[in-house]
């Protein structure tokens, strides 16, 4: 059947005119620039966020909401240390950098790439105590509720005394007529967390050593992943950092933030789609040179990788809207697969100069046309993958080929009708190479060398195999400089450690019992603390208490208000007239309860509503911050800081209920081992499906050998992975797809090859040449998903190439 198909064709193709094919394939490309120049002009754009390319986590919806919760809160934000010899400079310094940020906002008149400048809100404290102030008779301090539930009235007399003779204290007429034994103070100040930074003149500060830090904290108006509004932030800030260098030459500057992990994330993909892309072309040009010596065949060849690159393009952008940095990256490998065709088609030209380039495309057709079938479903197979980053790899490379492959068909017919000259001497020296291989086969194929042979293959495969190990952490697939990870530490260690990606999310079926769930959280991270498992954490319980407290704290205030008034003013010296508005005033706070609709309304309260995850379709003003699906369930996220024993904090909530730590680089990281061997059962599937598709037209004996070339090229790289001790990983596992995608080519055109084994071989060389050009410089790439990638498909194609060519020799034998 697929014969007589490939005979039809052929014939279709012999009887087609050059001139209207090339139109038709003019008319192609024309459309394909057309419909790309419109989708950039409607919004198409350049992805860098490495995230983009992860996989889409599985989740419930309320863990799904705090994930992008967390994400919109702490993914932009950039922070800033002024580090100065001493306070007053360091303030000074902070000043100037906060007023030139906003003075380039006022001075455009446009939205800033950088908004919500700030430092230290010294007007968040009053605005907070006049909230909770008619609340006061609902709070208590652990020591205060402690004291009044033991009836230790005297103890809290003391320190209200204390307070009324301290030239320092924060005793007033007017706060003891309301609260004589100064409780509220107290309960305010415990709403601050624990931390090492302090506030002056509305500047955060922190001491590093013997030198004070100032810290200025901004958000990204847009994300940082996006390559125009990384490029406006970072200039607005650097404008700012200079205004402040020329007035304090002498301070220092620590700078973190997603941004800054962006820039050099996009900084790196640039170049290296310049610097590997530029030598994988000039390499190709060089193999092409060498092998023909004639301007031609290069023409053509560049004519083969744009075409090929601009169908990528067009397809990709059409599917996804997008174009991913990282794609381009790898898209760079697609310069060497494409220009296969070319060189196949012009090594039959060398092999028979006779034969008209109409009549070559005919006579190659079948085996380019099954070898460009199986790359493309190589790539299928890496686009099953959940990473919308690889689909886009997929369906960049499957169109590029696509692109190349119609370009043969289409073009060449008429494009390449002159003649080349003498190609005699790279066909003899590939005919000298298949003699010698012949020789080596020959010596291989007595039982001797047979049982050698196998002996050295599967001592090397089990020797790497065993040594070869699995490493599926996201963390290690791209690791940013040490001139921004360096900085980023020494600010996390002035922030008390800063905010982790991980936190936990507590549920809960009702309001109450949510806010009476986050109480019993407090005590066991403050016990990971103690235990330096933990740096910090920020809860809503701090702010939110719930109803069972409050009127725990009510009843305790019971004993002052109701049955010890008389003993708290005779002992302080205070009116004895203020006893019946005091007790009115608790007998009157008895409803009234801190709710979370009520603090969400306050400045304080926005800051703090991404942490509260309300149920859809509660007309309160904080529901409007809450995106997503329905929901009944009640959540909050308890954001954690300087975590530094991850295992030891999961397993203090393993038998807690309702409360989950969220770890999302965790997660991915199993989704990846998960479709790792995925992947691996796919790729030993396709092997299957292989050797059954091309049974049918070489019969089981040759078919099977057409396959094992592959797959023993698939084994003996992961037996070299292994010995250079290099992990497993699921792009090793996707670059083993695409070498049996590509090494498949190979075996398929040898094991076709009738009376022109050298120009096959000459045709295979150069088109391995090109592809190791591609891959092995993808190798050096300094993101590791890129180097895993690059090197796994060097080592394969490798291995492919030296063991193709024994397909011709047993075919001889």
């Amino acid at each position: 059947m697929a014969t007589n198909f490939a005979a039809r064709a052929n014939q279709a193709l012999m009887q087609s005119s050059p001139k209207w094919r090339l139109a038709i394939w003019l008319l192609l490309m024309l459309s394909a620039s057309l419909w790309s120049l419109q989708l950039w002009q409607n919004g198409a754009r350049i992805q860098s966020n490495i995230l983009a390319m992860l996989p889409h986590l599985q989740q419930d919806k309320l863990t799904e909401r705090a994930l992008n919760q967390v994400e919109a809160t702490l993914a932009n934000q950039v922070y800033i240390a002024i580090i100065a010899k001493d306070e007053t400079t360091a303030i000074a310094a902070a000043k100037i950098m906060m007023q030139k940020l906003a003075a380039d906002l006022v001075a455009t008149g446009k939205q800033g790439a950088l908004t919500d400048i700030h430092s230290a809100d010294m007007r968040l404290g009053e605005a907070l105590g006049q909230y909770y102030f008619p609340y006061r008779f609902k709070l208590l301090t652990a020591p205060q509720a402690e004291a009044l539930a033991t009836q230790n009235m005297g103890s809290l007399i003391e320190a209200a005394t204390a307070q009324l003779y301290n030239a320092f204290g924060y005793a007033n007429s007017n706060l003891l007529a309301q609260d004589p034994l100064l409780l509220f103070p107290a309960n305010l100040l415990a709403l601050a967390p624990s931390s090492k930074v302090r506030a002056n003149q509305g500047i955060l500060l922190a001491n590093q050593g013997d030198k004070v830090a100032a810290i200025v904290i901004a958000k990204g108006r847009e994300s940082a992943f996006n390559p125009n509004a990384q490029l406006a932030q970072i200039t607005q800030l650097n404008q700012a950092l200079d205004s402040v260098k020329q007035r304090y030459p002498d301070v220092t500057m620590l700078k973190a933030g997603a941004l800054f992990h962006a820039l050099a994330a996009t900084q790196t993909a640039k170049s290296e789609i310049s610097i590997l892309g530029l030598a994988s072309l000039l390499g190709v040009i060089a193999l092409v040179w060498l092998a023909f010596r004639s301007v031609m065949p290069l023409l053509l060849a560049i004519v083969t990788i744009s075409s090929g690159l601009l169908l990528a393009v067009t397809f990709t952008l059409s599917v996804f809207g997008e174009l991913h940095l990282l794609t381009l990256v790898f898209g760079t490998s697609l310069i060497g697969i494409a220009i296969d065709y070319s060189f196949h088609f012009y090594c039959e030209r060398l092999s028979d100069t006779d034969r008209s380039a109409q009549a070559t495309v005919a006579y190659i057709f079948p085996t380019v046309t099954l070898a460009f079938v199986t790359s493309a479903l190589a790539y299928v197979g890496i686009g099953l993958a959940p990473f919308p980053g690889m689909q886009q790899v997929a369906i960049f490379c499957a169109a590029g080929l696509l692109g190349a492959y119609l370009t043969l068909i289409l073009a060449y017919p008429q494009l390449a009708g002159s003649r080349l000259p003498s190609g005699s001497r790279p066909l003899a020296l590939a005919g000298k190479y298949l003699v010698n291989l012949t020789q080596l086969s020959n010596r291989l194929t007595t039982p001797l060398g047979v049982g050698c042979f196998v002996l050295v293959i599967f001592f090397c495969c089990v020797a790497g195999l065993t040594q070869l190990k699995v490493d599926d952490d996201i963390r290690h697939l791209q690791q940013s400089p040490a001139s921004v990870t360096e900085p980023e530490n020494q600010l996390r260690q002035l922030l008390s450690g800063g905010t982790d990606n991980q936190f936990l999310l507590v549920r809960a079926a009702s309001e109450e019992a949510l806010l009476q769930q986050l109480e019993r959280v407090s005590p066991i991270l403050e016990a990971a603390i103690a235990k330096q498992e933990l740096g910090n954490y920020v809860s809503l319980s701090r702010y939110l208490p719930s109803h069972q407290r409050q009127n725990t704290a009510y009843h305790l205030q019971g004993e002052i208000y109701q049955t010890q008034i008389d003993t708290v003013l005779t002992n302080l010296g205070l009116d004895e007239n203020l006893k019946p508005e005091l007790q009115a005033s608790y007998l009157a706070a008895k409803d009234q309860y801190i709710a979370p609709a009520d603090f969400f309304k306050l400045e304080a309260g926005k800051q703090l509503a991404p942490l509260w995850l309300a149920p859809n379709g509660n007309a309160t003003d904080y529901d409007a911050l809450n995106d997503g699906g329905a929901s009944t369930e009640h959540g909050a996220i308890v954001l954690l800081g300087g975590i530094s024993n991850i295992d030891a904090l999961k397993a203090r909530f393993t038998s807690t209920a309702n409360v989950h730590l969220i770890d999302k680089v965790a997660d991915i990281s199993a989704v990846m081992g998960y479709y790792r061997l995925l992947t691996l059962k796919l790729l030993a599937l396709a092997l299957v499906i292989a050797l059954l598709l091309f049974s049918l037209n070489f019969g089981i004996k040759k078919a099977t050998i057409v396959v094992a070339v592959p797959a023993l090229a698939a084994l003996l790289t992961l037996a070299t992975l292994g010995l250079i001790g290099s992990p497993l990983s699921l792009f090793h596992a996707l670059a083993l797809i695409l070498v049996f995608g590509i090494g498949i080519d190979y075996s398929l055109f040898f094991a076709s090859a009738k009376n022109h084994g050298k120009a096959v071989m000459m045709a295979v060389f150069m088109s391995a040449c090109s592809t190791l050009l591609a891959f092995g410089l993808l190798a050096f790439s300094q993101t590791q998903a890129i180097h895993y990638f690059g090197l796994t498909l060097s080592l394969g194609i490798g291995f492919t190439f030296l063991l193709s060519p024994l397909i011709l020799t047993t075919q001889k034998s």
